[in-house]
């Protein structure tokens, strides 16, 4: 049986700490890691993303299967009707609050990785991987205080692996390894509207004024939707859980858990890593 070995990169604090535990040798090697770009990650993790490819001897190969922004300015425009970001819904009528179905993470993280991982493989698109002849084994940068985010693989010839699980490492065990052994910090890898995003996320996030402006723009965009185009427009839809607009908010607060939604119960394990 043939094993194929690969690391799943967001370019986060916890999978950057791996790839480099990996190069450094305190990890087994990997055939490779795979970068799943959404197109709508902050600029610095795209500048990071640069920096860590120079600082491996292994191949990082960055894919995508769509561009997730332009995907929903296409849908704004009404040139799409699907969404499959989770934005927070307010009724115009009652006044409820809820929150759309969330798959992005699936379509733009997922899948990607796993049409790369095939095609390491050398399979095809839909062609059958025989179990008994390969095993995948997927690094995941999951650390031991985001524990409830670990899954198992759907795929029946791959297995999740958690090494900073199995090196008992938190999120601040990753940053004290990255700075004790003088590499920079990692910034924080998720699309910059994301509706996960914590107070604390939106106010760094807020730091940046070219992208906070991109992000008014895109919850003023999602509210201002023709009922010809939009199954949704009942549902005033926002990036923020308060459901109101992201540039009239005071992030004081942080919250762990948004309209009752934590964050790791709905997670695939692939976002913020």
């Amino acid at each position: 049986m043939q094993t194929l070995k690969v690391l799943s990169l967001g370019a986060g604090v916890q999978s950057t700490t791996l790839a480099l535990m990996v190069e450094k040798g305190e990890l087994p090697m990997v055939d490779a890691a795979i970068f799943a770009d959404t197109g709508a990650e902050p600029q610095a993790v795209y500048d990071h993303l640069t920096w860590l490819k120079e600082q491996l001897s292994y191949p990082v190969h960055v894919v995508q299967w769509r561009n997730l922004k332009q995907d929903l300015l296409s849908a704004v425009d009404g040139k799409q009707d699907s969404y499959t970001i989770p934005f927070y819904t307010a009724n115009k009528k009652t006044g409820k609050k809820g929150v759309l179905m969330r798959q992005c993470t699936r379509d733009y993280k997922v899948r990607p990785v796993t049409n790369k991982t095939r095609e390491l493989m050398g399979y095809k698109r839909y062609q059958h991987v025989d179990k008994n002849k390969w095993k995948v084994e997927m690094l995941i940068g999951i650390s031991t205080d985001e524990m409830q985010r670990m899954r198992e693989n759907i795929l029946k010839y791959a297995l999740n692996v958690y090494p900073l699980i199995e090196k008992n490492m938190s999120r601040e065990d990753c940053l004290d390894w990255m700075e004790k052994n003088k590499y920079p910090k990692p910034p924080r890898s998720a699309c910059t509207f994301c509706p996960y995003h914590s107070n604390k996320e939106w106010r760094s996030l807020k730091k940046n004024e070219k992208e906070w402006q991109e992000v008014v723009k895109i919850d003023k965009m999602i509210r201002n939707l023709d009922s010809k185009k939009s199954k949704y427009i009942d549902n005033q839809m926002y990036l923020h859980y308060s459901c109101k607009p992201i540039d009239e908010i005071d992030f004081k607060e942080d919250e762990a858990k948004q309209l009752g939604l934590d964050f790791g119960d709905t997670c695939e394990g692939m976002c913020g890593t």
